[in-house]
């Protein structure tokens, strides 16, 4: 079957997953991007019909009343995307890829954005970063994105990925203070987590993971060939051993750790992608990460008001 074209994979996002969001938000994307290109502008009383979200709690303890927070909102945002399309990417235990979902996703973000008037632009990393699309609003530069990631082929093999490699580029190119998404399956060499938090320093940054449910637990299915993603080494392996089963669960919940662990230590927000999620719900969980975010950067909600407070979408 054919590959459909740029303009097909973009018309069914917006038909079933822009469209659908449209409805959801009610046309209130600040929710989406809440956090990025706000400058404080001043403070004052807290008045009836003011969105709680906005009050200052550290304000309001010290003055003894509820103190809000008003904002100068930037007009434009500048986005950029840093994919990671190393060997690993292509795998997938059902019909979908995750180069799939990345494609997917980069799609319906940069369409939110870029019809908004904002800017996105585009890192592509395989063994090192070999393609920079500069930031550009517009239909056509999102059709024209996914165009270079739907023409560029798989790679069989290629260098062990290193994402400390690719982010040190990254904050080298990208200048301008931006909204930074870095989506990955973060198999890589460590030693990623201290780039990552400099990057997070300058960048409004989250973190996009995707993996596959096989990466985490593999089934009783007999004789297989496992093959290495990155540097194409194939093994076969007996699934039927419940002792091999036990030792890929516990190195790939070791790997987890670490990895959740080094997102911690960076200080990021973190949006998990899998290979059967439902763009759509993932989306809305992104939506519900830029709202804690902004509680915390406000000083928070009082510990007995956070298991209360609805934080479902207005």
């Amino acid at each position: 079957m054919s590959q459909p074209s740029p303009e097909a994979v973009l018309r069914r996002l917006e038909w079933t997953v822009i469209r659908r969001l449209d409805g959801m938000l009610h046309g209130n994307y600040r929710s989406l991007f809440r956090g990025f290109g706000l400058d404080l502008a001043d403070l004052r009383e807290y008045q009836v019909h003011d969105d709680v979200r906005h009050i200052d709690w550290n304000v309001t303890a010290r003055m003894q009343t509820p103190y809000v927070r008003e904002y100068n909102e930037d007009r434009e945002i500048t986005a950029w995307f840093l994919l990671d399309l190393s060997p690993s990417i292509d795998f997938g235990s059902t019909a979908i890829k995750k180069r799939a979902v990345l494609i997917d996703f980069l799609g319906v973000l940069a369409r939110l954005l870029t019809r908004h008037g904002n800017r996105t632009g585009v890192l592509l990393y395989g063994g090192g970063v070999d393609a920079v699309i500069h930031p550009r609003s517009g239909r056509q530069h999102v059709l024209h994105i996914l165009n270079r990631l739907m023409a560029r082929p798989e790679m069989s093999t290629a260098p062990e990925t290193d994402l400390s490699d690719f982010i040190t580029t990254a904050q080298q190119i990208i200048k301008r203070r931006s909204l930074v998404f870095l989506v990955s399956d973060f198999i890589s060499t460590p030693g990623w987590a201290e780039p990552l938090a400099r990057l997070a320093q300058r960048h409004e940054l989250v973190a996009v993971r995707l993996y596959d449910a096989l990466e985490m637990d593999l089934p009783d299915i007999g004789l297989i060939v496992m093959q290495d993603a990155e540097t194409g080494e194939q093994v076969f392996v007996d699934t039927h051993d419940k002792g091999f089963r036990k030792r890929f669960a516990a190195i790939a919940q070791a790997r987890e750790a670490e990895l959740r662990k080094a997102l911690s230590s960076a200080g990021v927000d973190t949006l998990e992608l899998s290979t059967t999620d439902d763009l759509i719900d993932a989306i809305l969980r992104f939506v519900d990460l830029r709202k804690r975010r902004s509680y915390r950067a406000g000083g928070g909600l009082p510990k007995h008001l956070e298991a209360s407070h609805d934080l479902s979408v207005a």
